[in-house]
């Protein structure tokens, strides 16, 4: 059920999260499965509804650093990141606190815990009225397309949701960055919404994830997929397929940005695939995206759609 926003919306929210319902929450990158983080049903129940692989672990969500420092050490490196990038699309993997009440399933068994502040008003209203972080990983079946708008959330999961906070059109439309600070160099375990040009001013080189162990949300090698087959780096559109251009693309189904905007592009990306995932198709061409910036996230996300 999708509800607009006020404060009697938010205390259904609320009163959703303490029953260990999950609900359909908006942040600035995509649409949320949100339930209470220390709620081991409720955290269980997100990847029984999203058909999640526990070894995948969850992104907590918090209000202010100091509301995620009782779950998370961190470090002068994340209080860095944390005073110029929160509330943002940037979430840092961390030594979780060996005396939190965070759920295990949040963590996936790791000793460590993925976190970020939403920069969504809805989103950090909810935080604030209810006091304890979130798990939310995209409200989305587990490896399709992530959802940008309250719509998709209800398509996907109707009446398993106790509600779907509805806050409009996600701005950025690209999942967080996610940067790993539990070893002396800083990873980069997935690219997103910050770009890594902009992390390396404050932090020096980040390294890439050279190895194969899922360290944090996002890393399964199939990923972001809709039904019809990708084809990438595409000229054209073949037989029957739907062709989603990036610039100056001539006959292209849908374009993610024809003045070539890497932001309006990632804003774009998942609700294109999904428009565009259609039977009338027989699969859907890309064309190349630049690889640099908000690109290197995009050309991320559409590589593994294609896997």
């Amino acid at each position: 059920m999708i509800i607009s926003i006020g404060p009697e919306e938010i205390s259904q929210a609320v009163a959703s999260l303490r029953n260990g319902q999950l609900i359909g929450l908006p942040t600035e990158t995509v649409y949320g499965l949100a339930a209470d983080a220390t709620h081991d049903e409720a955290v269980a129940s997100i990847f029984e509804v999203k058909g999640r692989p526990q070894f995948n672990p969850l992104i907590i969500h918090g209000h202010s650093v100091e509301s995620l420092a009782e779950y998370a050490e961190l470090d002068e490196r994340a209080r860095l990141l944390a005073e110029k990038f929160w509330p943002g699309p940037l979430t840092l993997v961390l030594p979780r606190k060996p005396d939190s009440n965070l759920s295990l399933l949040v963590s996936a068994g790791l000793d460590t815990v993925a976190v970020r502040i939403p920069q969504h008003p809805v989103a950090l209203k909810l935080l604030q009225a209810y006091g304890k972080p979130l798990a939310a990983p995209s409200a989305n079946l587990s490896g399709q397309v992530s959802p940008t708008r309250a719509q998709h959330v209800d398509d996907a999961f109707g009446d398993q949701l106790g509600c779907v906070l509805d806050g409009g059109s996600c701005t950025v439309g690209l999942e967080s960055t996610i940067v790993d600070l539990t070893t002396e160099k800083a990873v980069l375990l997935r690219p997103g919404g910050v770009p890594n040009e902009e992390l390396e001013v404050l932090l020096g080189k980040i390294h890439n994830y050279k190895g194969t162990e899922i360290r944090s949300p996002g890393m399964l090698k199939s990923h972001y997929a809709p039904g019809l087959p990708v084809r990438l780096n595409a000229q054209n559109a073949g037989p029957g397929e739907a062709l989603l251009g990036f610039g100056d693309v001539k006959n292209a189904t849908l374009n993610l940005s024809v003045s070539g905007d890497l932001v309006e592009a990632a804003a774009n990306l998942f609700t294109m695939l999904r428009q565009l995932d259609h039977p009338q198709h027989s699969g859907i061409a890309i064309t190349p995206i630049p690889h640099h910036g908000l690109g290197l996230a995009i050309n991320d996300r559409i590589y593994r759609a294609a896997c």
